[in-house]
């Protein structure tokens, strides 16, 4: 009868049935051959405590309490034999010494004695395998072959067990850090989620990585991945941290009555913060953290994405702390994803194309320039304005893949005017931030329009002053200072609606500065202080041999204002809106826009430079 319960259990355990469903079918079996048996079957865990495995038996009010229970000389039947790795028989627990602190717990469910058997495999001691009796005695011949037979069949099954977990612990531990990768994440998550506690999620950044990469190396780069995973291993909650991706980590808060994120967060920021060493170079790590509790809506799928709404998020308005999110958080980001996604498919319909709004020379009316504005057609075919998916602007792939095929357009288009002998002088194309770190921009301009036979003589670079002001690594002021060397003129859009200091046109000069069309508006305010500041800019300006535009010129009182400034180059609606590629050819061929207002101050300086290259 055992050898066709051994040939079972063997089959279990080969087959992968789980190791507490064979250890509990053993234990069953074995129980069913003495009406007076009672199984029992404890792991001995890293720590050298005894924790519940089988006992089918037992009362869980039992088994729960030795639960955990450290081994050692004299800790009951089974605590000594996993101390002594030798078996124990105590025959009567009633007067035994080794279990005085535990027979309260026996004597009440009708256990008089315990025979434990440790459980070795490999060298060690795996466990234990116990026989409790109903009557003080000991075990019979029959029973010491069986019990002899049953823990082999448990070392068997445990050490499979054992592999198995720690193939799977390799599987899931990220490689540089030691830390659960993210596959043990998503496991993890699910396993918190379905305990219905209160609990929460949080999302780490690092912010520096790729400049500790580029200027130290990437032996520096996993030095600081590594030690801030350290850091956060000691201060999160045990086995809750995780890598889930390059430069992003995880920690879950399994239980919020234990511990506030908000809390842990400004220790976390503040751990992190600290000078680590990285492959012998000094690096002050900084992190950008988002999270999300677990609400009404405890889907682990709904926490992670509140959790990355609220770090994207921090990663534009908070870097450096930490954002919790709220309702409507994501409300902006979910706009921002489906303007991307509009985007995208534009881009992959060639519905992306180059506009063109005219520079004028206020005096003449006569075509100093262009600038280029990037439209979408939408599938019905009406124009979509860049302004209207701007949030599309702020991903970087995005942007660099726009700014790809404005080059490829606008250069093709100068390509044609200039081989149809049209007098254009230079035409602007905006660039971004994303532009500047992709590295490279000046010479992918040039060869833009090189390939269309245009020299860099015809090229504007359009910098908005967010991007220009971007100098902490100096690849935009760099960027810009290759552009000038190469005859590309440099303009700086939008002049006068960020933080742009003066200064900086010394340290970083640029050739054009085009005011921004909020001072153009105020021109006429009662109070004169648009004038002010922008006869102040002009004047500045020409001290500097930076020629200015104003933008937003939309009536007639405004471009004579900006005369009589002695601001000679204007752009707005007053003179056109942005046309297409056919409209931009035919102002050209009527050589500019001749309206009555043009006749005065005509007498006034000529054209500046900026035409007379062209």
């Amino acid at each position: 009868m055992f050898l066709k319960l051994q040939n079972t259990i063997l089959e279990m355990i080969a087959t992968g049935r789980s190791l507490a469903e064979t250890v509990d079918l053993l234990c069953r079996e074995v129980e069913q051959m003495s009406d007076d048996i009672v199984c029992s079957v404890l792991l001995l865990d890293d720590e050298k405590r005894l924790r519940h495995l089988a006992g089918p038996s037992l009362p869980f009010e039992y088994t729960a309490a030795i639960d955990g229970t450290a081994v050692g000389p004299g800790v009951g039947s089974c605590g000594t034999a996993a101390h002594t790795g030798e078996p124990v028989l105590v025959e009567d627990i009633d007067t035994h010494p080794y279990w005085q602190p535990y027979k309260g717990l026996a004597l009440p469910i009708g256990l008089k004695a315990c025979w434990s058997t440790p459980i070795i495999g490999a060298g060690k001691v795996l466990g234990t395998f116990a026989f409790y009796y109903r009557v003080a005695r000991g075990p019979s011949a029959d029973e010491r072959a069986v019990v002899e037979a049953c823990v082999h069949l448990c070392a068997i099954a445990i050490e499979r067990d054992q592999r198995i977990a720690e193939r799977r612990r390799l599987a899931e531990t990220d490689n540089l850090t030691g830390l659960g990768n993210r596959s043990r994440f998503n496991e993890t998550i699910n396993e918190v989620a379905r305990r219905g506690t209160d609990w929460a999620l949080m999302l780490i950044d690092l912010d520096n990585l790729k400049m500790v990469n580029d200027t130290f190396g990437h032996g520096a780069g996993d030095g600081l991945i590594h030690i801030v995973a350290q850091r956060l291993k000691e201060m999160a909650p045990a086995n809750m941290t995780f890598r889930i991706g390059g430069d992003e980590f995880a920690v879950i808060v399994p239980c919020l009555e234990t511990t506030d994120p908000t809390e842990l967060a400004d220790r976390l920021i503040h751990r992190i913060k600290e000078p680590a060493d990285c492959g012998g170079h000094l690096v002050y790590p900084a992190a950008t953290l988002g999270g999300a509790k677990a609400g009404l809506e405890r889907s682990p799928q709904q926490v992670r994405q509140n959790a990355d709404y609220a770090l994207y998020h921090a990663k534009e308005r908070a870097r450096g702390r930490y954002l919790e999110y709220a309702p409507g958080l994501g409300t902006a980001i979910v706009k921002r994803f489906r303007s991307v996604q509009d985007v995208d498919k534009a881009l992959r319909d060639d519905r992306i194309d180059a506009h063109y709004q005219a520079v004028v020379h206020l005096t003449t009316g006569r075509i100093m320039g262009f600038e280029s504005l990037c439209r979408m057609i939408a599938p019905d075919g009406t124009l979509v304005a860049a302004a209207h998916f701007h949030e599309a602007m702020k991903d970087a792939h995005v942007a660099i893949e726009i700014t790809d095929r404005m080059l490829e357009r606008v250069a093709a288009d100068a390509g044609r005017w200039r081989a149809e002998g049209l007098p254009f002088s230079r035409v602007g194309i905006n660039l971004s931030a994303a532009d500047f770190h992709r590295g490279g921009l000046t010479q992918r301009m040039l060869d833009a329009f090189a390939k269309q036979g245009v020299g860099a003589e015809k090229i504007v670079a359009e910098v908005t002053e967010s991007v220009y002001l971007a100098q902490k690594d100096h690849v935009v002021a760099e960027e810009i200072h290759a552009m000038r060397e190469a005859g590309i003129k440099v303009a700086l859009d939008d002049f006068g609606t960020g933080f742009a200091s003066l200064t900086h046109l010394l340290t970083v000069p640029v050739d054009i500065l085009k005011i921004d069309k909020c001072f153009v508006r105020r021109l006429s305010d009662a109070g004169g202080g648009g004038g002010v500041i922008t006869k102040g800019l002009l004047e500045i300006a020409r001290g500097l041999g930076i020629w200015v535009v104003a933008e937003g010129v939309e009536e007639q009182g405004q471009a004579e204002h900006l005369l009589s400034l002695d601001c000679t180059a204007g752009q707005g609606y007053f003179f056109s809106r942005p046309v297409d590629r056919h409209q931009t050819t035919a102002f050209l061929r009527a050589s500019g826009f001749h309206r009555d207002w043009t006749g005065i101050l005509k007498e006034r300086a000529g054209e500046p430079e900026l035409h007379r290259a062209g």
